[in-house]
């Protein structure tokens, strides 16, 4: 098989401004330099011209094309507007009264990008070839998913909505014009605006066309920063699936690796986010912390085992705001169901006016939260009550992110023991194999 391209949308606005590298092609003439174009009409107006749609081809593929204001780490505490500069071709669409600039490449050149935007890139090359197959073998899942729906009109999200619980899953909602998108809720894609470490492009090349599989299934390969010493399921976090290879595992090495408790059970979830057990992601090491992370990922501190205390009139408003709903003053957050991580799933609010029991985990962390709770494994304090109402409540949580497969901090850990990419690739994806896919 030959290396396929792939459509990653980068921006959407009503006008959008960029700069061509060097010499392009558009629309039978010759273009470089600064351009303007806008939604218009129902079209994209460029050089006082309306078009359905605008694509530009670099005459050497080596020229680029440069993005202005382009808004990385949407709703995230670290939400920010960049310039980006990307190689291949930019494609403009006209979507949803917007126009949206989607550029197309090879798949290896991408994901060289991709390893460097997710992470600061200077991490052990077993590492980065890990984290090169999780990010093809994400990617080509995603393709095939979008493939299989295209023909639906439901969308890519789903949601259950009773008299007493309101359950939402978020996974790839609103990408039908592009195969993936470049920022967190993909993966993190930032062109080559980060010089690609050359370990980052010897790890790529020396996993060339390698993804894991599970029979004759891509595997669906799901990473998050840092699981709390067990991942989660993906049933817990998204639609209810079980995948094989996707199962919950304590993120420890041979010796430390007892049995995982059953953190669906309150008791022992509680025990084990307050005791916090020897894991691989948990360090507070700055050489590999800062491996991985982002500058703006490092403004974050103590993900592992962390605390959020909120007094009654903020955690009120916080889930009036973010549910647009009135509960009233907030009585109790009370656990429901929980996943193998510990993570829950299903939370009942209680309130003074209202009564209702959420999820799944994204769900919850944006209630819970001006951004994003760090993750829904969490234990709730709450005051003693004044008139029947607590004053404070405190959460006590493990991890960050949604915990499904790898563990990028408890990797890098791997990696720096130096354990192989391939047994880090088959401690956290169980019973899959690595196949050479191209």
């Amino acid at each position: 098989m030959k290396e396929p391209e792939i459509s990653v949308g980068i921006v959407n606005a009503q006008e959008i401004h960029f700069t061509l590298n060097g010499f392009f092609f558009a629309k039978g003439e010759t273009v470089t330099g600064e351009q303007v174009v806008s939604f218009q009409e129902g079209g994209i107006l460029w050089k006082g011209m309306l078009y359905r749609e605008l694509t530009f081809t670099p005459l050497d593929e080596k020229n680029s094309f440069s993005l202005y204001d382009v808004t990385i780490g949407i709703n995230f505490h670290w939400e920010r507007q960049e310039t980006q500069s990307f190689v291949g071709i930019l494609k403009l669409v006209v979507d949803e009264g917007k126009v949206t600039a989607i550029n197309i490449l090879p798949v290896e050149d991408y994901l060289t990008s991709v390893i460097s935007s997710e992470m600061n890139a200077t991490s052990s090359l077993e590492f980065l070839k890990a984290h090169a197959v999780v990010s093809r073998s994400w990617l080509f899942a995603q393709i095939e998913k979008r493939k299989a729906m295209s023909g639906q009109t439901d969308g890519f999200f789903s949601f259950s909505k009773t008299e007493h619980e309101y359950i939402r899953w978020y996974d790839r909602e609103d990408h039908t014009i592009f195969d993936v998108c470049a920022d967190d809720h993909c993966q993190r894609y930032q062109g080559i605006t980060k010089a690609s470490n050359q370990t980052v492009v010897k790890a790529v090349q020396a996993t060339r066309g390698q993804i894991l599989m599970h029979g004759n299934t891509v595997c669906d390969a799901r990473f998050s920063k840092c699981c709390g010493g067990a991942t989660e399921e993906f049933g817990y976090c998204w639609e209810d699936k079980q995948f094989p290879y996707l199962s919950a595992i304590r993120d420890a090495d041979k010796e430390e690796n007892r049995p995982l408790p059953d953190l669906t059970k309150e008791e022992e979830a509680e025990r084990w986010i307050r005791q916090a057990p020897a894991s691989f992601c948990d360090t507070h090491d700055k050489k590999i912390l800062s491996q991985i992370l982002n500058n703006y990922d490092q403004e974050t501190t103590n993900f592992y085992r962390w605390k959020v205390r909120y007094t009654q009139e903020e955690l009120a408003e916080l889930i009036r705001r973010n549910t647009r709903t009135d509960y009233g003053q907030i009585i109790d957050l009370i656990p429901v169901q929980r996943g193998k991580s510990g993570r829950i799933c299903k939370l009942k609010i209680v309130g003074t006016k209202k009564t209702l029991t959420i999820g799944k985990e994204l769900e919850i962390r944006r209630t819970l939260s001006d951004s994003h709770l760090f993750s829904s494994a969490f234990v709730v304090d709450r005051s003693e009550l004044k008139d029947g109402i607590p004053e404070w409540f405190i959460l006590t949580g493990a991890g960050w992110g949604h915990g499904v497969g790898l563990c990028q901090i408890g990797a890098a850990v791997m990696g720096e023991k130096g354990y192989t990419y391939d047994e880090i690739l088959l401690h956290y994806y169980k019973d899959a194999d690595i196949r050479r896919y191209y």
